[in-house]
């Protein structure tokens, strides 16, 4: 089966502030503006499309919690998706195993909880030293319960399955890798599957990690893990590996740049708008179909399972040595560095990024791809199936396209040309993700999603300015 986490609430750990701020911040949430299970609709149909079978419902403390996880159940039902909670231990604590029970127990027979093995699926973010049979004594009945939990923590005795959230190689203390020491995610994979001695596994995919708060908010970090050919290399990992369960990491952690879902998808702002508007990852949704078809089927090869052919891209926005020092919202201010993920200036772990446009091809059969980068150019011949390329970057615009026996098949130009300056006066090391033939419509950020566009900005950031304010022509 394959999962996706969603976030109902930010993993944002707050350390100080006064308690305005903190009561303010504990509000705002990611899906805390949702009305009705309509405004869940769009993703569950969504997600069930591409394959997933659950959404990972990561929850905190928060007072609008169970009004959304209402809505948000009462939509998977509607929608023949399946739902389970996450419990984030950003903002539960583990003495608190028979809340953890009793949450467990209020959502258990909803349509649409996921159960595995007659069970009631359970996970978490973190939460290691959790009293395991409290929790389940307070929930009244059978419990999966499959954690974040380390392997060199636990207790991996008493829990029936894990979840490995380090979907991105690092360097063992939740940044990227430096020289001589670099964990790879399937190292990980290793130490949880050797941990679990036969327990079901649930393997982590994601695309990127880059996030960039400053003094605007009381949560600043600014960080980055190696992204690059990460998406297509991790899919292939996962068809060798065949594990149980996957989990994507994740829908709409748009503060952390591991989006799959939409922009429009509704939410407020955290204060990500300033590195994520104009920045859809949908492509990377598309990507993932036939490998989530091929890995349900038990096959190692993708080949077979390419119904539409299409040309996935991704790059950032800006070449790395562009210098936003004078204007960048990390270079002002006193910014709150209590948990140590506060860099000023570019993201800790930038140098593990390269300035290269990245292109995976689904075909049906062979092709030339071709691809330009301002400047650069070069084709590439494409076998059947799934295949991966890159190309130096280069300003200017940025086309694709297939072609045979010498005539071009479909092609486009990107939205997003890749310039030599700082977009919003910021450092911006999110990816933009496109796809050929495009989508009919341009993703956007909602209203919602932008209210703090401005916050901490030093620049002029015009808002939403992809392809103007038409629809994308089919």
């Amino acid at each position: 089966m394959v999962f996706c986490h969603f976030m109902v609430r930010q993993a944002r750990t707050i350390e100080t502030g006064s308690i305005n701020q903190l009561m303010k911040f504990l509000q705002i949430g990611i899906t805390s503006n949702r009305q009705s299970a309509a405004d869940y609709d769009d993703d569950m149909k969504r997600a069930k499309a591409l394959g997933i079978d659950a959404f990972a419902l990561n929850i905190g403390v928060d007072p609008y919690t169970d009004a959304q996880l209402k809505l948000a159940y009462e939509s998977a039902g509607k929608n023949d998706m399946k739902v389970f909670l996450s419990f984030d231990f950003n903002w539960y604590n583990i003495g608190q195993a028979s809340e953890v029970g009793k949450k467990i127990q209020q959502y258990a027979n909803e349509s649409a909880q996921l159960k595995i093995d007659g069970k009631v699926f359970a996970s978490s973010f973190a939460g290691d030293g959790l009293e395991l049979e409290k929790m389940k004594s307070a929930a009244g009945q059978e419990v999966f319960f499959a954690p974040n939990f380390h392997p060199d923590k636990g207790p991996f005795d008493a829990i029936d399955g894990a979840l490995n959230w380090m979907a991105w190689d690092n360097n063992g203390n939740n940044k990227a890798p430096t020289p001589g020491n670099n964990i790879t995610v399937q190292d990980g994979d290793r130490a949880y599957v050797d941990a679990l001695k036969g327990k079901p596994y649930i393997a982590p995919a994601s695309g990127w990690f880059f996030t960039h708060f400053g003094g605007e908010v009381s949560y600043s970090k600014n960080w980055a893990f190696p992204g690059d050919l990460l998406w297509f290399n991790r899919w292939n990992q996962i068809l060798d590996l065949g594990p149980r369960f996957v989990e994507v990491v994740t829908w709409n952690d748009y503060g952390e740049s591991h989006y799959i879902g939409p922009l429009a998808s509704p939410h407020t702002d955290d204060g990500a708008s300033k590195w994520v508007m104009d920045m859809p990852h949908g492509g990377w949704l598309e990507m993932s179909k036939p490998f989530i078809a091929a890995y349900k089927a038990g096959d190692k090869s993708v080949n077979k399972y390419i119904k539409d052919e299409k040309l996935v891209y991704w790059y950032r926005p800006t070449p790395r040595d562009v210098s936003c020092d004078d204007t960048d919202s990390t270079m002002h201010g006193s910014p709150n560095n209590s948990s140590g993920n506060f860099f000023r200036g570019r993201p800790n772990g930038f140098e593990s990024l390269q300035d290269e446009v990245f292109v995976v091809s689904l075909l049906k059969s062979p092709a030339t791809v071709e691809v330009t980068s301002g400047k650069n150019n070069q084709k590439f011949e494409a076998k059947a199936g799934a295949s991966a390329f890159r190309v130096p970057m280069g300003v200017g615009q940025q086309k694709f396209s297939i072609a045979r026996d010498g005539k071009t098949v479909v092609g486009d130009t990107s939205l997003k040309d890749i310039v030599d300056k700082c977009i919003c006066g910021i450092y911006n090391f999110n990816a933009y993700v496109g796809v050929v033939p495009p989508e009919k419509t341009i993703d956007k950020l909602q209203p919602a999603g932008l209210q703090q566009l401005q916050q901490g900005l030093n620049a002029p950031c015009p808002t939403n300015t992809l392809g103007g304010n038409q629809p994308r022509a089919t």
